[in-house]
């Protein structure tokens, strides 16, 4: 399949307005992907659908990823006044990542039998603004996938023609996937709780 630079390329000479970005992965499979803003991912998804040489007509995963909020240092030189006499030192900045969640999409192309493109979307936080863009409309196999998303990362897909819980009731609090999730001690679904589950039962 086509390289990502190359392709890139192609992609914002097709679509100017698009933003989207290579992330690159140095991990074993080296399997870098595209990163897309939300507002256009629909019609990036439709160009790598419909463009004649990569004809990426089927969607045979969707998974979620919750990223946690994250902080890092580093050194900077700045100018301070020490002793009476300006200098430049070098001082300890704290820069703050906050967290999102992301949506991972793989993409094949049955026709000329090549992939996968990796796609990603992501939320503009993980509290309030969850959404991104279902890709549904572009390929339909990603209908139940993106509810499962939904379902256990609390990702909200614009579009999605019919998104509802799928593996958890309608009634349930929270999204089992997401990294700071905290079970509940209440087994009373459990009919044999035993180990650790009777444990928690116990003490509930």
């Amino acid at each position: 399949m086509e390289a990502l630079d190359p392709l890139l390329t192609r992609l914002r000479a097709a679509l100017p307005e698009a933003q989207v970005a290579i992330e690159l992965n140095p991990a074993v499979p080296a399997q870098s992907s595209l990163v897309v803003d939300r507002d256009q991912a629909v019609t990036v998804a439709r160009w790598l659908r419909d463009d004649p040489q990569l004809r990426l007509d089927y969607c045979s995963n969707v998974t979620g990823v919750d990223w946690l909020e994250t902080t890092s240092t580093e050194k900077v030189r700045v100018r301070r006044v020490v002793d009476g006499a300006e200098q430049e030192v070098e001082e300890s900045v704290e820069r703050r990542q906050p967290g999102y969640l992301e949506v991972v999409y793989h993409l094949y192309s049955m026709a000329l039998g090549h992939g996968p493109l990796v796609l990603r979307q992501r939320t503009r936080n993980r509290v309030d603004d969850t959404r991104v863009a279902s890709l549904t409309p572009v390929w339909r196999s990603a209908e139940f996938q993106e509810r499962e998303v939904f379902d256990l990362f609390g990702v909200r897909f614009a579009g999605h023609p019919d998104l509802r819980r799928i593996l958890m009731w309608e009634e349930f609090e929270d999204y089992p996937m997401r990294k700071d999730y905290v079970e509940p001690d209440d087994y009373e679904h459990e009919p044999t709780p035993h180990d650790a589950v009777l444990v928690k039962a116990r003490r509930h």
